[in-house]
C-alpha cells in the first residue's frame, strides 16, 4: 500500500512510514495499466523527501481526471432522497433506482470545480439547504481499473435536488462543489467493509452534526458500480467515482459559511474543508 500525496512540490509518496518525491505525473499514474507496479518502479532511484505531511501545502489530487458520482447507493441516502423530492412527487424515482440493476451515475466535477484539503468548498447562493455527502471515492485508470481511493465530498443543495429530479446537475455540479484528499491510497486491496466513513462539522468551536456508517453499507459491489461507469463511456486520463453515501443530516440541518467539515476514512486519513 502506498499514499500519494499532491503537493505545491510535486507528488509525494508515503511508503513504509518513508516519504518519497516521485516525479511522475498523475495523469502517468493514471494511464499506467498497474499504478501501483508503476510507482514501486519510480521509487527505486527516487529521493526521500526532506519534511513531513504536515508542513506541505497540499492540492487536491487530481490533474485531468473527471469526477463522476454514484446515487443511492445506500438504503439511507434512498430513503433521504424519496423524503426531499415529495414535494414534487418524485420520491418513487429513488426507491426504484435503488432496487434496479442499473446504478444512478452522474457527472460531478471537473478538476478545476475541486476544491483542495483545507481549502474552502461552496454553498449556492441560490439554495436553502446543502449539506456535505462524505463518500469512499475510487481512483480508476483509464483501462477501467481500480487502483485506490481517497476520500470525497460531494457537496448538495438538497431543496433544489428536491424541487425536481432534473435539477440534479445543478444541485451537484457548481465551482468547488467537491473536495478530494488528502491523499490516494494505492492498493491492490479495496477497503474491507467495516471501514468506517466518519464526518463531524464543526460550527463555532463545537460539533454541530456528526455520523458514521461503514463501506459494508453499499448496496453495490464497489467494481460493478466502475463497471457501469465504463459501459460505453472512454476516460482517456482515468477518472474518480464517488460511491454515494451513508450519512445524511437530519432535515432541520442545512451548512453554513464559516462550518469546517471534517471527513474521516482511514487509512486515507481526514479531508478538512471550511464552508465559504
Amino acid at each position: 500500500m502506498l499514499r500519494l500525496y499532491a503537493t505545491a512540490s510535486g507528488l509525494i509518496v508515503e511508503r513504509d512510514g518513508r516519504f518519497h518525491a516521485c516525479s511522475a505525473s498523475l495523469d502517468e499514474i493514471f494511464v499506467s495499466v498497474d499504478p501501483l507496479e508503476f510507482l514501486n518502479d519510480r521509487l527505486r532511484h527516487a529521493r526521500l523527501a526532506t519534511t513531513s505531511v504536515s508542513e506541505w501545502t497540499l492540492h487536491a489530487p487530481i490533474q485531468s481526471q473527471e469526477v463522476w458520482a454514484a446515487g443511492v447507493t445506500y438504503f439511507r441516502s434512498r430513503t433521504a432522497r424519496m423524503e426531499e423530492s415529495k414535494v414534487a412527487g418524485g420520491g418513487n424515482f429513488y426507491d426504484r433506482v435503488y432496487e434496479a440493476e442499473r446504478p444512478e451515475l452522474f457527472f460531478k466535477s471537473t478538476p478545476h470545480r475541486v476544491a483542495a484539503p483545507g481549502t474552502p468548498v461552496r454553498i449556492r447562493g441560490d439554495a436553502t439547504w446543502n449539506v456535505p455527502e462524505p463518500e469512499l471515492t475510487l481512483a480508476i485508470n483509464s483501462r477501467g481499473k481500480i487502483f485506490g481511493y481517497t476520500i470525497g465530498n460531494d457537496m448538495s443543495s438538497r431543496d433544489i435536488e428536491g424541487e425536481n429530479p432534473l435539477y440534479l446537475p445543478q444541485a451537484k455540479v457548481y465551482d468547488r462543489s467537491a473536495a478530494l484528499g488528502p491523499c490516494i491510497v494505492i492498493t491492490d486491496t479495496l477497503p474491507a467493509a467495516t471501514t468506517v466513513i466518519a464526518v463531524a462539522i464543526r460550527r463555532g468551536g463545537s460539533v454541530a452534526f456528526h455520523g458514521e456508517t461503514t463501506v459494508g453499507q453499499i448496496k453495490r459491489p464497489l467494481p460493478l458500480l466502475a463497471d457501469w461507469l465504463f459501459r460505453e463511456n472512454s476516460f482517456p486520463h482515468g477518472c474518480f467515482l464517488m460511491t454515494g453515501t451513508g450519512i445524511v443530516p437530519p432535515d432541520s440541518f442545512t451548512l453554513r459559511r464559516g462550518d469546517e467539515i471534517q471527513i474521516t476514512i482511514e487509512p486515507v486519513g481526514t479531508l478538512v474543508n471550511t464552508v465559504a
